[in-house]
């Protein structure tokens, strides 16, 4: 059975093989992890979908293709031996493979009549040096097609960055298996490369100061790499360079990608939590006894969510083209930190049909387990809301952006004691120590006005400061 790379997200389109769990001749169990494959959204250990033996192996560590794309052979235990035997006969069929050679060179008279045409000056070129080299000769038409590449380069990937960047693929040293050259290496010697590249551009300074406007322009630079570095910021001794991960780089590439597509406007509300934090004290110990672990505010604020969203429906949707795509299914995306390596997003399905308890279960769980690479791939995709919670952190107010495709998203910020008016008991106004938050939404002008955004906004603010969170709880 064919192993192919999985879909990890709505919007990767590729990922890079960090690690295979299994070498060639190993027996596979159903569900034992096989591999561990790294995108923009996640790095994920990979089960396999069948019991076998791993036979072949197409797609090394270190290598980027794209969804879809064969990895693997997993065989039965009696048939992968006979799989490992089959390459005895190819080598034996090595010795006829150099009489094609041969032919080959009978395919050089072809030349003479290849001057006929003028037009095609490059295909009569290489030939007439290289009559005796004529098995050189078809290796390059390949690379041609990829930008150049050397015989050990085998991702496609890596072969469009190496021409991006203009290097010597000879001049790589490749870490990969077997010599390969990882998109790690191209960075790596890419980052090395620069500083000579500095000395020939600074003689012709009538040439260094067109380059300046182009950059700001944004239209030809890389969303992952920016403008080029000034010279005065290149490495230099005592830096540390440190080439862009898959999660990084794609990161970037999406992030940018948003910017570019949705009209970003941010509005935020400041919340009273006093209501909430009291059932929160009140059940604590309960709570912890019960569950194992603190009840935070993150599940009331998003049961307050859920209620606001069906008055405001339109913040749960997704643009379609010219479309508004309005979904009436709540999907949930919590966003967690990766060990400050990245963030992912896994998604609470029907959250909206959940009460707080079960809430506060799942996105404990699925925090867990995308910390230590135990997502599924349906556990990522479908969301069609966010919520990112930086208030562990102690943060104020923090502005996100949009997971594209959909039009909004929610940051929740430290929750912290603060002076506030409150009415008394006698209707006079008094000053009381209440816990408050910013609730902070980043969304897109296509899909609806400003007086949107603040009308679910303020839903929000009265539901989590008004409700009875006691029945919640019981």
């Amino acid at each position: 059975m064919d192993i192919t790379m999985p879909q990890l997200g709505e919007t990767v389109t590729e990922g890079t093989i960090t690690r295979w769990m299994k070498q060639v001749g190993d027996t596979v169990a159903i569900d034992e992890p096989l591999f561990e494959v790294s995108t923009d959204k996640v790095d994920s250990e990979v089960p396999s979908p069948v019991a076998g033996v791993l036979s072949e192996i197409i797609v090394h560590e270190g290598d980027t293709v794209d969804v879809g794309a064969r990895l693997a052979v997993i065989g039965e235990g009696a048939s992968a031996p006979a799989q490992e035997s089959a390459p005895a006969p190819p080598v034996a069929e090595a010795p006829p493979a150099a009489p094609p050679p041969e032919p080959a060179a009978e395919a050089t008279p072809q030349p003479e009549p290849s001057p006929v045409p003028p037009p095609p000056r490059a295909t009569p070129a290489p030939p007439p040096p290289a009559p005796a080299p004529a098995a050189p000769a078809p290796a390059a038409p390949p690379p041609s097609g990829n930008g150049g590449s050397a015989p050990q380069i085998t991702s496609p990937v890596v072969r469009h960055l190496i021409a991006e960047r203009g290097l010597d693929p000879g001049s790589i040293r490749g870490t990969g298996e077997g010599g390969r050259i990882t998109r790690r290496d191209v960075m790596a010697a890419s980052a090395s490369a620069a500083p000579p590249s500095a000395p020939p551009s600074a003689p012709p300074q009538s040439t260094q100061a067109p380059p300046a406007p182009p950059q700001p322009t944004g239209a030809a630079v890389s969303p992952a790499t920016g403008p080029a570095v000034p010279s005065s910021l290149r490495p230099s001794a005592g830096d540390e360079v440190i080439a862009f991960d898959n999660i990084r780089r794609r990161t970037a590439e999406h992030m940018v990608l948003s910017k570019a597509t949705s009209a970003h406007v941010y509005t935020s509300v400041e919340v009273d939590y006093e209501r909430v934090d009291r059932v929160r004290q009140a059940h604590q110990a309960t709570w912890r006894a019960q569950e194992g672990f603190s009840l935070t505010y993150l599940p009331f604020i998003v049961r307050a969510f859920c209620d606001a969203a069906r008055e405001f429906p339109n913040v749960n949707a997704s643009v379609d083209g010219d479309s508004l795509v309005v979904h009436h299914d709540l999907h949930l995306g919590i966003a967690v930190d990766l060990d400050y390596k990245g963030l992912i997003a896994p998604v609470i399905r029907g959250v909206d049909n959940k009460r707080m308890r079960a809430v506060a279960r799942e996105i404990r769980d699925l925090a867990g387990r995308a910390r230590s690479k135990q997502l599924g791939p349906d556990e990522i995709i479908g969301g069609t809301f966010t919520i990112t919670n930086m208030g562990p952190f102690g943060t104020l107010m923090t502005l996100p952006i949009i997971n594209q495709p959909q039009v909004a998203i929610l940051a929740t910020d430290a929750i912290q004691k603060r002076a506030v008016v409150v009415e008394g008991p006698d209707g006079d106004d008094a000053i009381a120590v209440h816990p408050v938050g910013v609730l902070a939404l980043a969304w897109d002008h296509r899909a609806f006005d400003g007086a949107y955004a603040a009308g679910f906004l303020h839903e929000m603010r009265e539901i989590l400061e008004t409700r009875d969170w006691e029945v919640e709880l019981a």
